[in-house]
């Protein structure tokens, strides 16, 4: 995962409730064990609360820093993990769909899983793109004009950024084999 020597950034942003603990634990452990530096930002510095199937607890995970704390600059990867709640949330928050838009004004790519393209399509992000979600979103991603299809894992070039997208947890294997691909770059 070098650069150069340098060692790939990637920042995953959520809420401090309701983001789903595979979407978020599961990658970040992964990246972290092939030497990338993953920072975790979330509304506040307080510990995040996951959630298990949307509903039961499932383990706190403390953020390196908060959305308004954020450089977009510095990361070559955006990871943004589902769970409804958190989804939903996260794309009400301005400072949210700003990191989005950086990345993808800059080219750089972005991973979404489960309910996470929700952020995508608030931003206006995934208009000629083809993805997937979480079958719910359907609508939405097809209403802002993405060409939604119910696959495990969908890489998207189009528009000079890569979207990286899948259903829900138990797409974790190919998508963190997409994610893997990005970075390696």
């Amino acid at each position: 995962m070098s650069d150069n020597g340098s060692k790939r950034k990637v920042l995953a942003i959520v809420t401090n409730y309701g983001v789903e603990q595979d979407e978020l634990v599961v990658p970040v452990d992964h990246l972290r064990e092939r030497g990338a530096q993953v920072d975790v930002a979330a509304l506040k510095k307080d510990d995040i609360q996951t959630l298990v199937g949307d509903k039961d607890p499932g383990r706190t995970v403390r953020p390196e820093l908060t959305l308004d704390e954020v450089d977009p600059a510095g990361y070559d990867l955006l990871l943004v993990p589902g769970g409804t709640l958190n989804a939903d949330t996260l794309r009400l928050q301005r400072t949210a769909c700003d990191i989005v838009r950086s990345f993808t004004t800059s080219g750089r790519p972005v991973a979404a899983i489960c309910h996470g393209p929700w952020l995508l399509v608030e931003t206006g992000s995934v208009s000629g793109k083809r993805l997937t979600s979480y079958a719910s979103l359907q609508t939405d991603v097809r209403n802002a004009g993405g060409d939604w299809v119910d696959e495990p894992v969908v890489a998207d070039e189009t528009g000079g950024w890569k979207l990286i997208t899948s259903r829900n947890p138990g797409d974790l294997d190919p998508f963190l084999k997409e994610v893997d691909a990005a970075l390696a770059g």
